[in-house]
């Protein structure tokens, strides 16, 4: 059996030491085939994008004349055309991952050194007369501190240089385009950022006539009016694109495949059901890779995708979004689905106030799927559901971590809750609010006035990770001022079941915190929330009412 190379990207690495690999060298040809001047591919992470980005070196790059080799064996080598074209261009390669910072500068000197590393390799273009005086300037001017009008050409300058010296267009590969991107919003420098990026794509992708073709990777397609404003000659294959849709991760076919292979055929049931789920263009069933090739290096499932790194952002969408995105993800956690319209498009400065644009980015980033589509004469409408059970177990792992504090141990608070022990209720909450509260608050001016929807709403999430296993958790869910009723049915019988009212104060009408605590235990009794409990056989003696008080960062609980 091949032995599986884990996280090697280097499509020649893989080929010489005959480690195990997918063929996806039909990209080529497809790819080729489209005469796409400048294409962007978004896929999620882990899906083979930079594998795929050095496979097109190898083939394309006239440093790789030889290289022929590594074909052999493989769809591409199957056509005689397509072996005439390898090795024949020149080829830039340049990755933005692993740029990352929390200040515009610490970003901006990673993306400088990146292009000083790639003027280094091309340093043996000086050797002989093939460039003018000139064009040997232009490596003289690749130093940390060049200007931003220096750098935005640099990629334009190096191809003709390419073009000089071999006397054909370059064909010029980015690999993670928007790892910085993703960085500036988080960290606040996004405007900086992108005016740096528009300028430099657009020397490098829109007036370059030294260019024969482009491809570029990433999870997102960043909105066209952030960085891409000038890019018409620009071909994109999102998600829901059937172009390339079988090119990048694992179809089932070759998922079950590899299991035969490793002597696992018993196990396809076991992985369809945790990481089967993603959905490019028009073919589902398609699996990630990493996932996949982890688990056949380990043979044990476990959440091996949705633990890498770049989930930050992820959290903190969820953490610091509106209500209504809490209770959706509760919906997603159940098992339920969300239709919504979907905008390919990121635009990030609108994330937190646009409707349906978070949902958007986690389609983009895989962490859901596309269950149906629906087109009602004048757009579509996507039914999206969580994609399969290691995303589920991953947003579920993200929530328990937002109530790990050692400070605020929450597995006592859920025994508190459990026996009725409303001191330590009181005292827990009071010291998760305090602690918290910021952070489930709008992330850019928390304040100690500022209605806790967020915080509870957020609450409720823990409370349906932890005890989903032992309770069906349902809620009728109102927000502001009135009333989030939430039930937990015991899936045991035996067991005490629970209703809850989450009540914000109200000075107008309740001059202390205990009134309103008396108002939402009242509320319970008149309107008999329990009575749904009791239709199904559950005693009035085994089913305990909640309320919840809030005021500001004071809760009391009764």
């Amino acid at each position: 059996m091949l032995q599986i190379s884990l996280g090697n990207q280097s499509f020649e690495s893989i080929r010489r030491n005959h480690s195990f690999y997918v063929d996806k060298t039909g990209f080529i040809k497809e790819w080729w085939e489209n005469q796409d001047v400048v294409t962007l591919i978004a896929r999620p992470r882990r899906f083979g994008k930079t594998l795929n980005l050095s496979m097109v070196e190898q083939f394309f790059s006239v440093e790789c004349g030889d290289g022929g080799g590594l074909f052999e064996g493989l769809a591409i080598w199957e056509e005689e055309k397509y072996k005439k074209l390898q090795g024949t261009y020149p080829v830039i390669f340049l990755s933005f991952a692993g740029i990352k910072g929390d200040t515009y500068e610490t970003a901006r000197e990673g993306l400088i050194q990146r292009i000083i590393d790639l003027y280094a390799k091309y340093r043996f273009l000086l050797e002989g007369d093939f460039l003018n005086s000139q064009e040997r300037e232009y490596f003289d001017y690749m130093k940390a501190d060049m200007s931003d009008a220096v750098a935005s050409m640099s990629l334009h300058r190096l191809s003709i240089c390419l073009n000089r010296y071999y006397g054909k267009k370059a064909i010029i590969l980015l690999d993670e385009y928007d790892t910085p991107l993703q960085e500036a919003y988080v960290y606040g420098y996004w405007e900086e950022l992108t005016a740096f990026i528009r300028s430099f794509f657009n020397s490098t992708f829109k007036t370059n006539p030294y260019m024969e073709r482009a491809l570029m990777t990433g999870i997102t397609r960043v909105s066209r009016e952030s960085i891409f404003s000038d890019l018409n000659n620009l071909a994109v294959a999102a998600t829901t694109t059937e172009r390339y849709e079988k090119c990048f991760g694992f179809t089932e076919e070759e998922v079950f495949s590899a299991l035969d292979s490793y002597e696992m055929s018993d196990r396809k049931a076991d992985v369809k059901a945790w990481y089967d789920g993603f959905t490019f263009g028009g073919s589902g069933d398609i699996y990630n890779p990493w996932s996949i090739t982890n688990f056949i290096k380990e043979k044990k499932l476990k959440t091996y995708w949705a633990n890498t790194s770049s989930n930050a952002l992820v959290s903190q969408l969820v953490q610091q979004g509106s209500p209504q995105t809490k209770m959706t993800m509760e919906d997603f956690l159940e098992g339920r689905t969300l239709e919504t319209e979907i905008e390919e498009e990121i635009v990030f400065d609108q994330l937190s106030r646009e409707r349906g644009a978070i949902w958007s980015l986690f389609l983009a980033g895989g962490y859901l799927k596309v269950v149906s589509s629906t087109f009602d004469g004048e757009k579509y409408v996507y039914k999206l559901a969580l994609t399969n059970k290691e995303v589920k177990l991953m947003f579920k792992n993200m929530i328990q971590a937002w109530f790990s504090e050692e400070t605020v141990p929450y597995h006592e608070f859920l025994q508190a809750f459990l026996t009725g022990d409303t001191d330590y209720m009181n005292e827990y909450m009071n010291q998760v609010a305090a602690a918290t509260f910021s952070s489930f608050d709008t992330g850019n001016q928390p304040s100690d006035t500022a209605h806790p929807e967020r915080f509870y709403h957020g609450f409720v999430l823990g409370l349906i990770v932890e005890l989903a296993g032992k309770y069906k958790i349902s809620s009728n869910r109102e927000s502001g001022f009135g009333r989030y009723d939430v039930i937990l049915e015991p899936l045991k019988g035996q067991d005490t079941a629970f209703v809850l009212e989450f009540k914000v104060r109200n000075p107008r009408t309740e001059k202390t915190l205990d009134e309103t605590l008396h108002s939402a235990l009242r509320q319970i009794e008149k309107k008999q929330y329990s009575r749904e409990l009791t239709a199904r056989g559950i005693a009035e003696e085994k089913i305990r009412c909640y309320g919840f008080a809030f005021e500001g960062k004071k809760v009391l609980i009764g």
